[in-house]
């Protein structure tokens, strides 16, 4: 079993702080170098990108209630350029105020990057792999909750690893983006991009979400809800439960939310669980039950 926490709210620094404090223990980040991942792809409001507010609340968090030692923001932006999204993001502006450092992953050299092969993936000669990550303490991944357009389905913590990916290899130039987005397994080696790594907390912001299209625009919903938690597999799920809930594409309303392929490949790889119940959904208080009512059935029944 998996607990995920589901929260009902609009005002993003009370409902994360709520999602984290049952989610961690304070002191095991006190004096840990902390990095994490958030969802800047491009240059576009959220839900294309983390909002201000939900990152502001992460990285406070970490930094006056966790007590953590370093923090580290790390990114590569898939439709844009890294810097450019996060300066126009005001990811920099937010870095001097609260304190931590930012990582441009397109800056990294080679000695930046590890080699990772996954035995039985689908990935021609393995991938590279951020090694910041890798040197962290604690990993915290946010991401947001929309669909895909090219090709993923969806968008959410298995898929925001992608940005933890190189481009391409400085050595060769081989095209590690470009051989993922041609790909007919896709979906396949977007899980398993998260054999690479493991991380210790999971917030997706779901207050808004894209249906269709995606991942940088689509038709825009309000569910109004937070959901916190360490298993990719099962918040991803949760994830699809929701857009249903609202109706979304095609490829992300057919079959069972398990038989997703990247919701399926990364349970058959024990990323996270294997199946819906094995996830226990828990809502933080009264306004909250209603929805993760509705979610646990639309889980259960799909």
């Amino acid at each position: 079993m998996t607990k995920v926490l589901i929260s009902r709210t609009d005002d993003r620094s009370i409902g994360i702080k709520g999602l984290i404090d049952n989610l961690v223990t304070r002191s095991d980040y006190h004096g840990k170098k902390v990095i994490v991942k958030a969802n800047y792809n491009s240059d576009d409001d959220f839900p294309a990108s983390t909002h201000p507010d939900t990152l502001s609340a992460i990285m406070e968090y970490l930094k006056n209630d966790a007590k953590a030692g370093t923090i580290l923001l790390a990114e590569r932006s898939g439709m844009g350029v890294t810097e450019e999204v996060l300066v126009n993001r005001g990811v920099f502006r937010l870095a001097e105020k609260i304190g931590f450092s930012v990582i441009d992953l397109d800056d990294l050299g080679r000695q930046g990057w590890v080699k990772i092969e996954p035995k039985g993936s689908h990935w021609k000669r393995g991938f590279l792999f951020a090694k910041p990550f890798l040197e962290a303490d604690k990993i915290v991944q946010t991401c947001c909750l929309k669909v895909h357009g090219f090709g993923g389905h969806i968008t959410m913590s298995l898929k925001n690893s992608v940005g933890m990916v190189a481009k391409y290899d400085l050595e060769d130039n081989y095209p590690y983006m470009s051989e993922l987005h041609s790909s007919r397994h896709q979906r396949l080696m977007i899980a398993e991009i998260n054999l690479a790594y493991k991380p210790d907390l999971v917030i997706m912001d779901g207050i808004k979400a894209f249906t269709t299209e995606g991942p940088h625009h689509g038709r825009t919903v309000e569910p109004g809800l937070l959901i916190g938690g360490t298993d990719r597999v099962a918040i991803d799920a949760l994830g699809v439960a929701i857009l249903r809930m609202y109706g979304t594409t095609h490829e992300v309303s057919k079959g069972k939310i398990f038989e997703n392929e990247q919701i399926a490949r990364a349970a058959e790889l024990g990323i996270g669980v294997g199946s819906p119940e094995q996830i226990q959904l828990i809502p933080t208080d009264k306004a909250s039950k209603e929805a993760a009512e509705e979610i646990e059935e639309k889980l259960l029944g799909a």
